[in-house]
């Protein structure tokens, strides 16, 4: 099932990769990563086509680290346009007191921890004429520590100033 899932996304990734430019406009891009929480966002080019993010965001009042890697391809023929998807991995915690509408479990003490795998898919701008980029991305989760669920309700806006 994963590697239907996986061969699917990259013939659709390889079918809308028909821009002949090149799909890296800056080298680091850093700003905020905008969801249920806020949180701050930087991505880093390895190559070409291969780029690291790194997002540190708090969520029902507690901290979530994030790193990713994606593969980056230009799309719709026009400059400045990105798709990326990829994937890695998560650490959360929380409070007790304060925790996510989905963990009920009221029988812990102080500080709960979770770790999972995530998934990352979207579309981002580049301006042309200024150091601005723009994201949209669905991060999908898994958790596999702690407690353990899957969580898809992670849509985000990215505005991040780009440096060259």
């Amino acid at each position: 099932m994963k590697k239907n899932i996986f061969a699917g996304l990259s013939i659709i990734l390889l079918t809308i990769s028909t821009s002949s430019y090149s799909q890296q406009n800056y080298k680091t891009a850093l700003g905020l990563r905008l969801n249920g929480g806020a949180g701050l966002s930087v991505r880093h080019f390895l190559k070409e086509k291969s780029s690291i993010e790194g997002i540190l965001y708090t969520r029902w009042r507690g901290l979530n680290i994030t790193g990713l890697y994606n593969v980056n391809t230009a799309v719709f023929n026009e400059p400045g346009f990105n798709f990326f998807i990829g994937g890695g991995a998560h650490l959360g915690f929380w409070d007790r007191d304060r925790n996510p509408w989905w963990d009920n479990d009221k029988d812990y003490n102080d500080t709960r921890m979770v770790f999972g795998l995530d998934g990352q898919i979207g579309l981002e701008y580049v301006f042309k004429e200024i150091p601005l980029n723009l994201a949209v991305d669905w991060k999908p989760a898994f958790n596999i520590i702690g407690v353990t669920n899957f969580w898809a309700g992670d849509a985000a806006l990215s505005v991040r100033y780009t440096f060259k």
